[in-house]
């Protein structure tokens, strides 16, 4: 009996570690809860006044599960923590002040992080929605708005199957994120990744 808890046990510790590895000169780390992993990488650029994560989420529960862009927060080491910008303030800021710098640096940054995963097959994601985003844009400023809208995660509902991915952006000044972890909390789960950061 004690030793059946104690295999139990163990099988739950080890299914929630933390795996790390490096892809296409990016770090990530990913963790699986109930079936639901969550993967990231610091992304080397930022826009504005934004640090830059990609992410990638799948759905490997029996039931749907929700995720959005506001439910990531970057704890520093001294406690405080930032939470991720919604992916509409994000738009707008590009809208305002976007360049073609920015445009170029978003897209070139993400699809060189999304395509170097050879076995990251999004069903809704990124692909689908840089396609619907820039259709036919001619301003400066609103391609950059639509390149943040078809990289950034939305709020998202996947079915058992789905995954999804997108980038999910920290108001830090243009600073990276350092010294701390990040933390993804959903309505159901918490995700506690490895402290560092790039």
């Amino acid at each position: 009996m004690r030793l059946g808890i104690w295999v139990a046990l163990l099988y739950l510790s080890a299914a929630a570690q933390v795996i790390e590895f490096e892809s296409n000169g990016l770090k990530y780390q990913t963790l699986t809860r109930r079936g639901v992993t969550v993967m990231f990488a610091p992304l080397p650029a930022h826009i504005h006044e934004f640090a830059i994560v990609q992410v990638a989420i799948s759905n490997g529960s029996p039931g749907p599960y929700t995720i959005r862009p506001e439910d990531f927060r970057y704890v520093h080491a001294d406690g405080s923590a930032i939470r991720a910008s919604s992916a509409e303030r994000v738009v707008g800021e590009l809208r305002e002040k976007g360049t073609r710098s920015d445009v170029i640096k978003l897209v070139s940054n993400y699809e060189s992080a999304l395509y170097g995963m050879r076995n990251m097959r999004s069903t809704n994601g990124y692909e689908a929605r840089r396609r619907a985003a820039l259709a036919e844009v001619s301003s400066t400023r609103l391609k950059a708005a639509a390149a943040a809208s078809a990289l950034a995660l939305v709020q998202s509902k996947l079915a058992p199957g789905e995954t999804t991915d997108g980038a999910v952006f920290f108001a830090t000044d243009g600073k990276p994120l350092v010294a701390g972890h990040l933390v993804v909390s959903t309505n159901t789960d918490i995700f506690e990744f490895k402290g560092g950061g790039e």
